[in-house]
């Protein structure tokens, strides 16, 4: 049996986020960095993985490799869009989704990981590029989440969203090929 340490562990393997008090004009870039990097680095993860490692889970009962590749592609499309309503509109509000139901549909669970790698990489292009071309006064403005019923800045969003190419790059990387 595991233990709720180990546990929190396999679970959150880079730590839980923790939503940055103040941020400063070289954490954006930092996390700018980390959102453009992140393709290369799940790709270069996934391909060591075999077509039947990819269906390994990272942890018992969590999400296998191709599914954690597909949710990320299904949560940075969202992330994108969220971005560039909150740059084009006032404090819009955001729709939420079940990611966890998206990553039970059949092509979520047996598509191969080459259609949402390709996905990845030019969504998070266009998304570098947007990021790099935004005003420090840009990282202000927020969209509302219903969910937890308050508006959050794009700033904690990009912080969000490195803290989420770390993590989901983590998972990928402690799935060993069976003995």
């Amino acid at each position: 049996m595991i233990s709720e340490i180990n546990l929190e562990k396999l679970r959150y393997p880079v730590g839980r986020f923790i939503v940055p008090k103040s941020y400063s004009e070289n954490d954006i870039k930092t996390w700018i960095e980390t959102i453009s990097n992140f393709p290369f680095l799940l790709r270069k993860e996934v391909e060591r993985l075999s077509d039947a490692e990819l269906d390994i889970p990272y942890r018992e009962d969590a999400w296998t490799a191709r599914q954690v590749v597909h949710h990320v592609a299904d949560s940075h499309i969202n992330s994108y869009v969220r971005f560039k309503l909150a740059l084009t509109e006032d404090n819009p509000v955001i729709k939420p989704y079940f990611e966890d139901r998206w990553a039970e549909l059949p092509e979520a669970k047996k598509a191969p990981v080459d259609i949402s790698l390709n996905l990845i990489d030019a969504l998070h292009k266009r998304w570098t590029l947007m990021l790099r071309n935004m005003q420090p006064t840009d990282f202000e403005r927020t969209y509302f989440h219903p969910e937890h019923k308050k508006s959050q800045p794009l700033a904690q969003i990009l912080a969000l969203y490195e803290w989420h190419c770390r993590h989901h790059l983590a998972h990928i990387t402690s799935i060993k090929a069976p003995k």
